[in-house]
C-alpha cells in the first residue's frame, strides 16, 4: 500500500475553532511513492471528487493534444520531459520522435544579461508586441537551481503577468540544474515541443550567470544581450566573452534621465565592438537602445531580428547553424549517455566506494583509479541494459 500523506495543523491555529480558517500542512513527499493526484488530494482518493482531467495519457494523446496546439497537453509533455524518470524518458523521447516533422519552422531568439538588466520586462514588451502583430510567442525562461537545496523558484512567470495571460502566449520557466542533460536536452527539447504545437517565434531567456549563456547560444538563431548604463570601461567590456556570442546589443531602459547616458553607453558598446569579430558570419553585430517601460526601440529590435533571417537565410548560414547545432547536441548526448551507462552499471557501483577510499587514502592515483574502473566496465554488460526507445516492450498502462 502507498504511504500516505501526513496532513497536521499549522502552529498558528486560532485556540477557538473556526469555520473561516481552513489552512493545513501537509508533511512533504519524502519516501512517498504513489504521487498520483488521488494521492495527494483525499476528497478525489475518497470518491467524494472527480478528477477533472486524466491522470496519465497515452502517447497518441500527447501527440495529438501538442498537435492541435492544446496548452493543457504541451505544458504536461513538457512535465514529461523534464522527468528525472527513466520511465518517463523514454516516453518522452517517443512522443517528441513523432512531432520532429512538425518543429523547425520558428525563429529561436536568446535573451541574455545581467540580474537586473531588465530582461523579463522586456520579454514581456516584445512579446506583447509580437502577439498584436499575430504571432504566437513561447516564452522558455531558465531559473536559477540552488547548489544546496537543488530547487528552483521558478518565479519569472509572475513578473510576466500581461503576456502570461494572452492566449497566443505560453511562458514555461525552467530549472538549469538537473539530470539527463539539465538545461541542454530539456530546453531543446521544450522548444522543439512549442514548436510543434505552432508557437512561431521561441523567446529563451537565460540565468544571466555562469555556463548557461554558451549553452542558450548553441540552441538559438539570433542571441541578444541585454546590458545596463555604467557597465564598466571597454576593456572590461571586452573581456566578458559573452560579448562574443552576441547578434545584439541592446542597452535597456533607456528612459528618462538615463536617456543620455544609454546614448553614451551605445557609443562605448559600438567601439568595443569592433574589437570583437562578428558572433554570426557577414552579421555585423550592433548595439541599439531600448525602454521596455515606455515600449520604445522594440519595433528597430524586431525588424533587426527579421533582417537577421532574411540575411542569414539567404547566405546559408542559418541553416548551417543549425545543422551544427544538431550535431553538437547528438555528440553532447552521446558524452552524456556513456557517463551514465559507466556510472550506472552495478559492477562499477560495487567497486566504486573502494576505489574512493583507496584514493583518499593514498594508496593508488585518481590515474590508476581511473584505469582500474574502466579496465572493470564491460560494453556488452551495458548496451543489454538498454531497451530500444522506439520499439518498447508492452508495458502495463499502455504507451499508445
Amino acid at each position: 500500500m502507498a504511504q500516505k500523506y501526513s496532513v497536521s495543523k499549522p502552529s498558528w491555529v486560532p485556540e477557538e475553532k473556526d469555520e473561516k480558517f481552513a489552512c493545513s500542512v501537509m508533511g512533504g513527499i519524502e519516501g512517498i511513492k504513489d504521487t498520483t493526484v488521488g494521492n495527494i488530494n483525499p476528497a478525489i482518493q475518497s470518491g467524494r471528487l472527480k478528477p477533472k482531467r486524466r491522470m496519465v495519457l497515452t502517447e497518441d494523446e500527447y501527440v495529438e493534444g501538442v498537435a492541435r496546439g492544446d496548452r493543457m497537453t504541451l505544458s504536461r509533455a513538457i512535465t514529461l520531459i523534464e522527468s528525472n524518470s527513466p520511465r518517463h524518458f523514454k516516453k518522452a523521447q517517443r512522443v517528441l520522435q513523432r512531432l520532429l516533422p512538425r518543429t523547425g519552422r520558428a525563429l529561436r531568439i536568446g535573451i541574455t544579461g545581467v540580474p537586473g538588466a531588465g530582461k523579463s520586462t522586456m520579454i514581456e514588451a516584445l512579446g506583447n508586441m509580437l502577439c498584436d502583430a499575430g504571432h504566437r510567442v513561447a516564452i522558455l525562461t531558465v531559473d536559477p537551481t540552488s547548489s544546496v537545496t537543488k530547487g528552483s523558484i521558478l518565479g519569472d512567470k509572475t513578473r510576466m503577468g500581461t503576456l502570461s495571460r494572452r492566449p497566443e502566449a505560453f511562458i514555461r520557466p525552467s530549472p538549469a540544474g538537473g539530470t539527463l542533460g539539465g538545461v541542454a536536452r530539456k530546453s531543446r527539447e521544450t522548444m522543439l515541443m512549442c514548436e510543434a504545437a505552432g508557437y512561431d517565434i521561441i523567446l529563451i531567456e537565460t540565468v544571466g550567470v555562469g555556463q548557461s549563456e554558451t549553452t542558450v547560444r548553441s540552441m538559438v538563431d539570433f542571441f541578444m544581450l541585454v546590458v545596463l548604463t555604467g557597465a564598466g570601461d571597454e576593456l572590461q567590456g571586452i573581456k566578458k566573452g559573452i560579448m562574443e556570442l552576441a547578434d545584439a546589443i541592446v542597452i535597456n531602459k533607456a528612459d528618462g534621465d538615463n536617456l543620455v547616458k544609454a546614448k553614451v553607453a551605445r557609443g562605448e558598446f559600438e567601439r568595443m565592438i569592433e574589437y570583437i569579430r562578428p558572433a554570426t558570419p557577414g552579421w555585423p553585430t550592433h548595439a541599439y537602445l531600448a525602454s521596455a517601460i515606455e515600449k520604445t526601440g522594440l519595433e528597430e529590435l524586431w525588424e533587426v531580428m527579421q533582417a537577421f533571417e532574411q540575411m542569414t537565410k539567404k547566405s546559408g548560414v542559418f541553416q548551417k547553424r543549425r545543422d551544427g547545432q544538431l550535431l553538437d547536441w547528438m555528440h553532447s548526448m552521446i558524452d552524456e549517455h556513456l557517463h551514465n551507462l559507466f556510472l550506472e552499471d552495478p559492477v562499477i557501483k560495487g567497486r566504486m566506494p573502494e576505489v574512493k577510499d583507496a584514493v583518499l587514502d593514498g594508496t593508488i592515483s585518481p590515474t590508476q583509479a581511473v584505469a582500474e574502473l574502466i579496465g572493470m566496465f564491460d560494453v556488452q554488460r551495458a548496451a543489454a541494459r538498454q531497451d530500444d526507445l522506439f520499439h518498447p516492450r508492452e508495458e502495463k498502462g499502455g504507451g499508445r
